[in-house]
């Protein structure tokens, strides 16, 4: 309870001025004039201005506030580590014992997690969750904040200025005083590479605490694989030579030998993923027999900028004699040795269309050209009925890659192309636009080739079910066989046509080894705190993905069916860093959160970080466990205003003088019987003075 005296004024000050010039002017007259009964009229005058004042006493009740004490236990993984968990939890449970036996103290106790944002690696925030605890509390409140943590946190404030409040602030740090961790850091990577060109990776290997600092085996994986040992020093830099086997993403893991000493071994390993890029993919196109769609794969090719396309067309072979000069037919002439022989290999695909032997290319160029996809190339035969006559290129020693064999038969009959069964889950036919429909919106074509049984995978069927597209694998490369020669009528618009483009541009793409069209294939992918699994397979159902998390600990995913052909699982995370996900024969690598997080970059416990701002704030930093384990947790003290709030086995935590109001009582002092009676005292007594 308090007092306090306030006026409350019957009119406004400038009113209260007017009256109270005159009323003062004649006071003033009266004592200088030395009337006797003066002081009486005077002090006559000074009541009725202080009615008019209307002065109030005022009583105030007053609760008085609790002080605010955060409680903020680190969560982040690296407390995971050895006995950190533990001592967390134990020196928690019993602070909010401590704390309890303190009505002055308010607890708000803050757990945090580990913050997953690809655009920063502050993943230990505990001041960040400091200043969200106490965002609804005044400074003058505030009695400090405790810090259970291993001491690695990454959003320490500059000075204890900024922390918004005049309090001490403690940490109690887990972990022992004696650990020891090897880590290994990259300190430069590319993040865009051409694919099959070299590229350089620096990296260094760290010890904190006593270690040996003898060289260590360092090994470098890429997307999975094994690529090469290295010989490191302690603290030394070394570089890594690779190649990008492919485009897209592209994960290099670095791995450090084990210390058995080591804390953790999380931090052996780091990662680098580099964006693989593809220079311009270079097809060689052969059109063969002249018809009305020999110009649909040129303009297909030709548009597409990732492609270089060379393109060579025979008009007349070598056996035909009508006397027209060379010079007239040809702009150039075919290079058929320099193409076939000398650098094949440059190639990334060959495209026959319509072509039959007629004597251009030597029998043994075929050969060249069934080695070269032996070896990693692609073939494309987009056919006519020359496939199935006495020229055949199946006639040659290509037969021995390609898909299906001609029967000699050639079908003249309308048919619209269908997708077959397996060609709904394969990537090159899956959801082509038109074949949601039964039958499909594209129009007919009027011309197929007869073959035998197909040894690859018919994605597309023509009349009676027969194959019309075939996808086989040679050695290394691969090998495709289209069994007509109208898809120029899709690109001509004939009865509005069909997804030629789609189609024909994967089927391209797929032949020359596009990642995203690979018909088995496991990838995985972080968005956001989650790791999506998504496997795609022609065959049944592929059972669940394992996915091994940055721990250790091994998670069985299971796998929904979200397209045919694309099966899809979602893991939701808690950890940073490095997931593997494996199904079959399959592996897939994924980082969620920022790459080489510094969450395990420096694992070693620490009471340094802390101790700046904790020494400023009148605070302390200490360990909760000695070199044997046992845990010990100081006594908790209330302290006043700046008072030391550090001692030997106790810590200190500020007391508040803030009260809340809760109801005021008002009485004027000129109202009612007791103003009355002042005022009837003060002018009886200017008559009675008067009266003598």
């Amino acid at each position: 309870m308090s007092w306090s005296l306030d006026v409350a004024p019957f009119f406004s000050w400038p009113v209260l001025a007017l009256v109270a010039a005159p009323a003062v002017i004649l006071a003033a007259l009266l004592l200088l004039s030395g009337t006797r009964g003066a002081a009486l009229r005077v002090v006559a005058i000074a009541a009725l201005l202080l009615a008019l004042i209307n002065p109030v006493v005022l009583r105030e009740e007053r609760d008085p506030l609790k002080s605010v004490v955060a409680l903020v236990v680190d969560g982040s993984q690296s407390q995971s580590i050895g006995e950190r968990k533990a001592q967390a939890a134990a020196a928690e449970a019993q602070l909010k014992e401590s704390l309890a036996r303190f009505p002055q103290f308010e607890v708000r106790t803050v757990e945090t997690t580990p913050t997953v944002s690809p655009d920063s690696d502050a993943t230990t925030a505990l001041f960040g969750a400091l200043s969200t605890a106490l965002k609804d509390v005044s400074p003058a409140r505030v009695g400090g904040a405790i810090f259970v943590t291993d001491g690695e946190v990454h959003d320490i404030p500059a000075d204890a200025q900024s922390l918004g409040f005049d309090a001490p602030v403690h940490a109690l740090v887990t972990g022992r005083p004696d650990e020891f961790d090897r880590r290994i850091e990259i300190t430069s990577a590319p993040r865009f590479g051409l694919v099959d060109q070299d590229q350089q990776l620096s990296y260094r290997v760290l010890e904190d605490g006593k270690g040996t600092g003898a060289p260590v085996d360092v090994r470098v994986f890429l997307n999975g694989d094994l690529v090469t040992r290295q010989r490191a020093e302690i603290g030394g830099t070394g570089t890594v030579t690779f190649q990008l086997p492919r485009a897209g993403k592209n994960i290099l893991e670095l791995s450090v030998a084990q210390d058995p000493k080591e804390i953790t071994v999380v931090n052996n390993r780091a990662i680098a993923v580099v964006d693989g890029i593809r220079e311009n993919l270079r097809v060689l196109l052969v059109s063969g027999e002249p018809h009305a769609g020999e110009r649909t794969w040129r303009n297909l090719l030709k548009s597409d900028a990732a492609v270089d396309l060379v393109h060579f067309t025979i008009l007349r072979p070598p056996e035909k004699q009508d006397g027209t000069p060379i010079d007239e037919l040809s702009l150039i002439a075919f290079p058929t040795r320099e193409l076939f022989v000398e650098k094949i290999d440059d190639f990334d695909l060959i495209i026959f269309d319509r072509y039959q032997r007629r004597g251009v290319l030597p029998t043994l160029y075929f050969d060249y050209m069934a080695q070269y996809v032996e070896k990693g190339g692609a073939i494309l035969i987009a056919s006519g009925p020359e496939y199935a006559g006495n020229d055949s290129v199946a006639t040659t020693p290509l037969a021995s890659i390609l898909p299906a064999m001609p029967t000699g038969q050639v079908e003249e009959t309308p048919f619209r192309p269908e997708i077959s069964e397996l060609g709904r889950k394969h990537p090159v036919t899956r959801d082509l636009p038109g074949s949601e429909t039964e039958p499909p919106q594209w129009s007919q074509w009027f011309r197929s080739i007869d073959v035998g049984t197909p040894r690859g995978e018919t994605v597309m069927t023509g009349p009676d079910g027969k194959p019309l597209l075939v996808l086989n694998r040679a050695g290394e490369g691969r090998v495709a066989l289209l069994l007509s020669d109208q898809g120029w009528l899709w690109s001509r618009g004939f009865e509005g046509g069909g997804p030629h483009v789609a189609l024909f541009r994967r089927l391209a793409h797929w032949l020359m080894k596009e990642p995203e069209l690979e018909e088995e294939a496991l990838d995985a992918e972080a968005r956001g705190s989650d790791l999506v699994i998504t496997r795609q397979t022609v065959g049944d159902d592929p059972g669940p993905a394992t996915v091994i998390t940055p721990s250790g600990s091994a998670v069985q995913l299971p796998l929904k069916q979200t397209v045919p052909g694309r099966w899809e699982g979602v893991l939701k995370t808690e950890e940073l860093g490095l997931f593997q996900a494996a199904n079959g024969d399959l592996r897939a690598l994924a980082n969620v959160g920022p790459v080489n997080p510094r969450e395990f970059r420096e694992a070693v416990s620490t009471t340094e970080k802390l101790r700046p701002v904790a020494e400023a704030s009148r605070g302390s930093v200490r360990r909760l466990a000695g070199a044997e384990g046992d845990i010990t947790v100081p006594r908790i003290v209330p302290v006043n205003g700046r008072a030391d709030a550090d001692g030997r086995d106790w810590i200190g935590l500020k007391t508040t003088d803030e009260t809340v109001l809760r109801g005021v009582d008002r009485t004027p002092l000129f109202a009612g019987f007791l103003g009355l009676a002042l005022l009837l005292l003060a002018l009886s007594a200017t008559w009675w003075r008067e009266g003598r």
